[in-house]
Formats: structure tokens, sequence, C-alpha cells
């Protein structure tokens, strides 16, 4: 089950990465590339459901696509490798393996939080052209032409994500995001789990998976932390070679564990 980026606020099904996928696909993987309500019209807990739903709805419909609905992993980018590693505890029963390409533990860090400096290099968005790029209306496939990441670069550039996409201030209700934090919900149960980084990352910072390894090797979680040493966001910069024998790691990760 493959679960798109975007920051939770754009994107939809039909981007897939090619090498990674292309792997699974000779393994004989069947891959269900989904979509889920996106914020600020829909909050995190309803895009949380929708993630539970899916995860459902392929093991009651498994018979007809050729899944064994028992060796099911999950994977995304970003904001989907966010939600990957919040499959490690709110699935049941929990996937067999997690891959989680430059995602994140924790959505209430300074990082998040907090104005971002790196965007705030970029020409400031005013709240009023924020909104504008989103609607009131629930959502999961935005027209074409839309121009919703402008609503993604408003929330960096004030530190405003978790609260416009959670509806809670985390400023004053922390305790509220704990169910939400991956990082503070690792057991010893938690899903065997690749985590895959590059160190150069301006969106979402290679210390985010530098933390959720140390919490996984803490809590005795089998799992593989990739470094990608130079790559940015969505590994770019990185070698299509390296980028390559990175897909192959987490094609064989999967192998191993759905076996």
């Amino acid at each position: 089950m493959w679960i798109h980026g975007g920051a939770l606020i754009f994107g939809n099904r039909k981007g897939l990465p090619r090498p990674f996928h292309a792997g699974l696909l000779q393994l004989g993987c069947v891959i269900v590339s989904i979509d889920y309500r996106l914020a600020p019209e829909t909050k995190l807990p309803a895009i949380i459901e929708d993630i539970q739903d899916a995860y459902r709805w392929m093991r009651e419909q498994a018979g007809r696509f050729g899944i064994d609905r028992d060796r099911i992993a999950t994977g995304g980018g970003s904001a989907g490798g966010y939600l990957t590693q919040m499959t490690g505890f709110c699935l049941e029963p929990r996937p067999r393996a997690l891959v989680s390409y430059f995602g994140y533990g924790d959505i209430i860090g300074p990082w998040y939080a907090e104005p971002d400096e790196f965007y705030r290099r970029e020409p400031l968005v005013s709240k009023e052209d924020a909104y504008a790029a989103v609607g009131s209306t629930a959502l999961s496939d935005p027209a074409q032409g839309n121009h919703r990441e402008r609503f993604y670069l408003y929330c960096r550039q004030n530190g405003l994500w978790p609260k416009e996409v959670a509806g809670h201030d985390p400023h004053s209700d922390r305790k509220w995001f704990d169910r939400y934090c991956p990082i503070r919900n690792v057991t010893a149960k938690y899903s065997p789990t690749m985590l895959i980084h590059g160190t150069n990352d301006t969106d979402v910072p290679y210390s985010l998976s530098r933390d959720m390894d140390a919490r996984l090797s803490q809590a005795g979680v089998e799992h593989e932390f990739i470094t990608v040493r130079g790559a940015g966001h969505g590994l770019a910069g990185a070698k299509p070679e390296e980028v390559a024998q990175v897909a192959d790691r987490a094609v064989q990760f999967v192998k191993t564990h759905t076996a």
C-alpha cells in the first residue's frame, strides 16, 4: 500500500517513484496507491481514518486483486512517509514491513511548529493568498492547475503546519499530538521498518529519521536506516545509480519481511 506525499495538503495517488515500484512489480507484488482527504479542509484524525479504511478495504478485497491479505507492507514518501510510520501502530493487523522515504515521526518539533528560515527566504505568502488556494469542501484529488502548495508555503513560513493540519495548537495543546507522533508510539510490536533519508534535506530534516532510527533501536524493532549523503528532499541530487541501489535495498527489505 503506497501513500503519496504532499504535506497532507496536496498530491494524489498517481505519483509513484519508478525504481522502487518497478522492483516491487518484478518481485510479483501488487501495488495499491491510495488517495486520502487532504488538509486543511480535512483534519489529521480523519486523514488517519482514511488510511485505516484503505487498509481495511485492501484486506477485504484481497481476493479480487491477487493480494495476500496477511502479507501487506506499507510505504510512502515525505508526508506519505509520515503516514507510513503511523501505520506501524495504527493499523490492525500491523503491516509486515514499512518503507519510509524521507518521512518523519514527530509533527510538532520546531521544524514544523516554528517559522522555517529556509522557506522564509522565498517571497512571503499572505494569509489571504494561502486560503485562496484551498477551499472548504473535502477533497482527495485536487484539480490540475491548483496552487495548494502556496498554502503549504504559508504554513512553513509561519510555523503553522500542525495547527492548520490538525486543528490543534501544539504550543497550548501539546499532549493532544501524542497519538499522531509515531516516534512516541514505538513499542516492541512496531512493524519492521526501513528509513531512507538524504543528509541535505531542507524540507524534512535528516535528523527526524536519525531520531526514529534511535527510537526503533531502543525498542528492539527490526529496522534499517539508509543515509544518502548530500541528497536533498526526494533524494534530489543523488546519482541515478544511487537511487536505484536504495530502491533495490528497499525491495529486498519488503521481500524479506513479507515472505
